[in-house]
């Protein structure tokens, strides 16, 4: 498990967070597709809270695309040190996700978030952060849609519907169990819409959500509980 410790330089108020949104967000590339699904590898991350102590735990567990086993994984834990701000969750979690991705043995491939990508207010969010700063390719799946609008896809898996700002589409409402409630796609970094979508579907042959992010959810809370065991 690495310890992290914020740079000197990480933003510290709403402002300073914005500014670099900003200055980040011409930097997403919308035109590479992406690698197929189903081949290489593919890496969950996600992250854990201790509100008490003002720590968070990271994830990042690697997936053979093709059969879905653990490759790898590793975990970071470090402070807190950004408000809570909606829109602004990136500046909580950035520097413990990049410590665990820089822990793992082996390349990542395609990153999936728990969270979004351009289906934020800003067109920019952990997932879009996330791959700017690393290079990679990186998609967004959400539990929820945020602030934006859908249609219910219909009944079968692999239904789909816009999820739209006004009339902007900034991600898809996917539906990866029949009959059950979907998941929310958003494209991080060189990454197309229909690969994310397809990407996803390949990641959830058993449950609601992507085998990324279920494996790495466990990981990051187990990691949280050993920091502080005794």
């Amino acid at each position: 498990m690495a310890t992290v410790r914020i740079p000197e330089d990480w933003p510290t108020t709403e402002e300073q967070a914005r500014a670099v949104q900003d200055g980040l967000r011409a930097r997403v590339i919308l035109g590479e597709p992406g690698p197929p699904p189903g081949s290489g590898r593919v890496t969950g991350v996600d992250v854990a809270y201790d509100d008490e102590r003002d720590v968070v735990a990271a994830a990042a567990v690697v997936l053979d695309a093709s059969n879905l086993e653990v490759v790898a994984e590793a975990t970071a834990v470090g402070r807190v040190t950004f408000p809570y701000v909606p829109g602004l969750l990136a500046f909580r979690e950035i520097p413990t996700v990049l410590a665990a991705l820089d822990a793992l043995p082996c390349p990542p491939g395609l990153v999936v978030c728990d969270g979004y990508g351009l289906a934020h207010p800003r067109r920019f969010g952990l997932a879009s952060h996330l791959g700017v700063l690393t290079g990679l390719p990186t998609i967004g799946v959400a539990k929820n849609p945020f602030t934006f609008t859908y249609d219910d896809p219909d009944t079968p898996r692999g239904s789909s519907s816009a999820l739209l700002a006004g009339s902007e589409e900034v991600g898809r409402a996917l539906r990866t169990r029949d009959g059950v409630k979907p998941v929310f796609v958003s494209v991080g970094h060189r990454v197309t819409l229909p690969n994310a979508c397809a990407h996803t579907l390949a990641l959830t042959p058993d449950y609601r959500l992507p085998e990324t992010t279920r494996r790495a959810d466990a990981l990051c809370r187990k990691a949280l509980r050993e920091a502080y065991s005794v």
